[in-house]
């Protein structure tokens, strides 16, 4: 299945997802270096990172959750998309803690639990980026009309082939 919001035939989901993606680990590498470097700079600028990266995040969750809509029921690429949305759900909402947390700190500096809340949002991100990597490169969700929703997880097979071409054991 092909998505359903495009621009200029590309996926409008698919682009916007790097973008919060890369403000958040950018905001939890720069809150390390803050830890280490004893500098506020770095804090500040991982807090507006994380802001940025709540605003896009929850853009780019309205297109896919467009997409998800169009994804044929009681496949297994429903089910992967379902834990992959709710996932990115609280991916957002730890982020959305944690800015909270550090906006009543002089210079937004970052505490222990936050930097605790951004760490799990990390990990937690980690495996909803894999999740939609599986949707996109495994099964072909949202750029084949081909697309195999039932193709099984590539950890434990391999395909040989493309998106749309039944899964077999290498």
């Amino acid at each position: 299945m092909q998505s359903r919001v495009k621009l200029l035939g590309h996926p409008v989901h698919q682009m916007l997802v790097v973008v919060p993606l890369g403000l958040f680990v950018m905001a939890v590498l720069f809150d390390l270096a803050d830890v280490v470097l004893d500098r506020m700079t770095w804090a500040t600028t991982s807090y507006w990172n994380i802001a940025g990266g709540i605003v896009i995040g929850l853009i780019a969750a309205a297109f896919g959750a467009a997409d998800w809509l169009a994804i044929p029921a009681g496949t297994r690429a429903k089910r992967i998309g379902a834990v992959h949305g709710v996932g990115n759900v609280f991916v957002v909402a730890l982020f959305a803690v944690a800015l909270a947390i550090r906006a009543s700190q002089f210079g937004h500096d970052v505490t222990r639990f936050a930097l605790v809340l951004e760490l799990g949002a990390f990990l937690l991100g980690a495996v909803t980026g894999w999740l939609g990597g599986e949707l996109v490169d495994r099964m072909g969700i949202g750029v084949d009309d081909g697309a195999n929703a039932n193709a099984p997880n590539s950890i434990t097979h391999k395909t040989i082939g493309g998106p749309g071409i039944p899964a077999a054991r290498a």
